[in-house]
């Protein structure tokens, strides 16, 4: 997976979380670090650019970090730990728009004015500097109005700009409030008045625009309900789930959301589970099955103990987890960082020689080329290009979270369109995950009961899907299964322990031949049941081979589609890495459609595995269950979690936990992925080119500065818009 030392180190960090009002861009984000770059390593600093969040280590005083923000022309609110996110006062929210609303009226009422009284022409300056750009006496009263506009328009633009001028570090702030100055000093008022207002229009559409995919991330956190009604001996009362402690029972009614994880005590139901795993089939619960926080519950009313309390729940985990993977910046984003800090200073350049040299060489007008010098300024304003990326992979994680695909930051959101290998595990992925005893076969003189009582003895204290489906066999065919003693797990052979007195060792039919307790009949037996795709236990002392049990797993339905879909998705090759034996891998291989088998491994074979698979053909993504897999899922190019629903290690430990152990998911990722990095692809090109067209409009003489801004603000609106396809999923 790749986790970088530097972000070990920073984990361990302890952070204060910080509202910074007035972070719209990640332009502000740049001049954040450089205003805390002297009292923290800009390394150890977090953003959420769409949640207007950064997180500093506490090791760095409050007033310090506050005094420097304000430094920037932003504002920072220091936050509680574990306290809402606060909206601000009302004047906070919708300031933005305010002002904007104030801009737009004084330069439709100037413009009005202006050409009330002294014509069209000279309203919008049609003579002069070639014919395009007069100056005119302006009316007192149509310079107010105008004025109004350009004052409102640039209020918050200004703090920015002296900022961004005063550190000698360009920015979009500082490029508009040149332009917006340069077209006042030329006596262009309704320009400069439609520059401001534009430009701010331009900034609040924006904040609109972007805020549908924060909305979007933040509809998780309302999947629980806030309200859940517990039970207290015969009396009911509604409480707040974050009040509630473990083992405390709560009713459920048809319809209503569950508020808290749990198990069902009471009643049996059909849960609509889409909320949390993107299924659309509901699921059936009864009494001892597992529900969730966030999932709708059915027909029938029911009454759930429950297992985590409201911070612990998966709906909190997910939460989180989508939370954490907006500060994790994917590598496209990181690109347009760099790009933007080199792209700037080179528009200021451009824009100075384009100003001075045509003038100074040439003889040609002063106040025509330093007009083209302005609009040349606006159009290489790089907003559409900075703001369209992060979008984009907030975008593409909310409709991965939303379709149960947990993506753990927006660089593992980009990989699975680069992958070239699928490996996977056999048991609980391309099969049912159930396995259930087809045989017992006992030898030496034991008796089928005697056999099945020493292996359901032996792993009892196992959660592994063979031992439960021994356990459950005992059970049903009444053997009262004794505790066992000295149990000892052999990783990747089997176990050991001692069951009335008895020391028994049990598992794999390698063990068995590693042992030398193997005879040509037993081999025979074995095979054959290997061969039928159907896994063998083997049971035995230290002095004979007790007898086996054979298991059957049924492989899933859509397994066969599965495959042939990863296929279709751009996969090179699927690969099955299984501790099975070989002739059961392959029979399940050859009839899912499996490329390549690689059986009877150790979990350090399956790690060395990957290491040839990524040398050998490229990428390489580890599908598994998250604890058995995880060195596997540790080592390769992004590790898969299969099933997480429920299970904190999955979701703690992979890159990308599918909250069920449907790996179709993951071939919707890879198409999901793949369009994500188009989107953005989409999205630099257009911005580019736009800016491209207007610098050749610019020097034709074409462009003007309300025509830039306009052309600029629509590229910002059109690549946001563009990225928000996205959250359809």
């Amino acid at each position: 997976m790749g986790i970088e030392e530097n972000e070990e180190s920073r984990s361990n960090l302890g952070f204060a979380q910080y509202r910074i009002r007035g972070m719209d861009c990640a332009e502000e984000i740049a001049a954040l670090k450089g205003a805390l770059k002297d009292v923290v390593e800009v390394d150890d600093l977090q953003f959420d650019l769409l949640q207007g969040m950064m997180d500093v280590p506490v090791s760095v005083p409050a007033e310090t970090v506050m005094s420097r923000v304000a430094g920037t022309g932003m504002r920072a609110e220091l936050l509680a730990a574990g306290s809402p996110v606060v909206s601000g006062t009302w004047f906070e929210r919708h300031r933005r728009t305010l002002l904007t609303a104030i801009s737009g009226v004084g330069v439709f009422t100037g413009f009005t004015v202006h050409l009330f009284l002294v014509g069209l022409d000279a309203a919008i300056g049609s003579e002069g500097f070639g014919d395009q750009h007069a100056v005119h006496d302006i009316p007192l009263a149509a310079m107010l109005a105008y004025g109004v506009a350009v004052t409102a328009g640039v209020a918050l633009v200004l703090p920015k700009a002296w900022y961004s001028a005063k550190n000698l570090r360009p920015d979009m702030n500082l490029l508009m409030t040149l332009a917006v100055a340069g077209a006042i000093g030329l006596g262009e008022w309704f320009e400069a008045s439609a520059v401001s207002f534009l430009f701010a229009l331009s900034l609040t559409l924006e904040a609109w625009s972007v805020g549908r995919a924060r909305r979007a991330v933040e509809k998780l956190l309302s999947l629980a309900p806030p309200r859940i009604r517990i039970k207290r001996g015969e009396i009911t009362e509604d409480v707040d789930p974050a009040t509630v402690s473990v083992g405390t029972v709560f009713i459920v009614q048809p319809g209503e959301r569950f508020g808290l994880d749990g198990v069902v005590v009471v009643g049996a139901s059909d849960v609509d589970q889409a909320p949390i795993t993107g299924e659309s089939v509901r699921v059936p619960k009864e009494v001892g099955d597992e529900v969730f926080a966030g999932t709708i519950n059915g027909n029938g009313a029911l009454e759930v103990r429950s297992t985590k309390v409201a911070s612990d729940t998966t709906l909190a985990q997910i939460v989180r987890m989508v939370g954490e993977a907006r500060k994790d910046r994917a590598d496209a984003e990181r690109w347009v960082e760099r790009f933007a800090r080199v792209y700037t200073p080179v528009v200021f350049a451009a824009a100075g020689a384009v100003m001075l040299l045509p003038p100074l060489l040439f003889s040609a007008s002063w106040g025509e080329w330093f007009y083209r010098g302005l609009v040349l300024l606006v159009i290489g304003c790089p907003c559409a290009l900075v703001i369209a990326t992060p979008v984009a992979i907030v975008a593409g994680l909310a409709a991965a979270a939303r379709h149960g695909v947990l993506v753990k930051g927006g660089r593992f959101l980009e990989i699975p369109a680069t992958v070239k290998v699928v490996a996977l595990d056999k048991t609980g992925t391309l099969t049912e995950g159930r396995p259930r005893v087809a045989d017992v076969r006992p030898l030496n003189d034991h008796t089928a009961d005697a056999l099945l009582t020493a292996a359901a003895a032996i792993e009892s204290r196992s959660e592994h899907p063979i031992a439960r489906a021994i356990i459950e066999h005992a059970s049903a065919v009444g053997l009262d299964v004794p505790a066992p003693e000295a149990v000892e797990i052999v990783p990747g052979k089997g176990t050991t322990g001692r069951v009335n007195g008895t020391q028994y060792w049990l598992g794999s039919h390698r063990w068995l031949e590693e042992r030398e307790q193997e005879t040509p009949e037993v081999h025979r037996a074995i095979e054959q049941r290997s061969r039928s795709g159907r896994s063998v236990v083997v049971v035995g002392t230290d002095d004979h081979v007790c007898g086996f049990i054979t298991l059957v797993d049924t492989i899933r339905d859509d397994a066969k589609q599965t495959i042939a879909d990863l296929h279709d998705a751009g996969i090179a090759r699927v690969v099955m890495l299984t501790g099975d034996n070989q002739a059961t891998a392959e029979a399940v291989a050859s009839e899912v459609g499996i490329d390549d088998v690689r059986a009877e491994l150790l979990p350090a074979d399956k790690v060395e595995a990957v290491d040839a698979l990524e040398r050998d053909v490229g990428r390489v993504a580890m599908l598994g269950d998250g604890v058995n897999d995880a060195p596997a899922l540790a080592r390769a190019t992004i590790g898969v979690a299969m099933g997480a629903m429920g299970t904190d290690v999955a979701v703690e430990t992979a890159d990308v936990a599918l909250m069920t152990d449907d790996i179709s998911k993951f071939a919707w990722l890879v198409k999901h992925s793949r369009r994500t990095l188009r989107i953005i692809r989409q999205n630099t090109v257009f911005a580019l080119a736009i800016k491209v067209l207007f610098v050749v409009l610019t020097f034709a003489g074409y462009a003007t500065l309300w025509g830039a801004i306009a052309a600029d603000m629509g590229a910002s609106l059109l690549v946001v818009f563009n990225a928000l396809r996205l959250l359809r999923g």
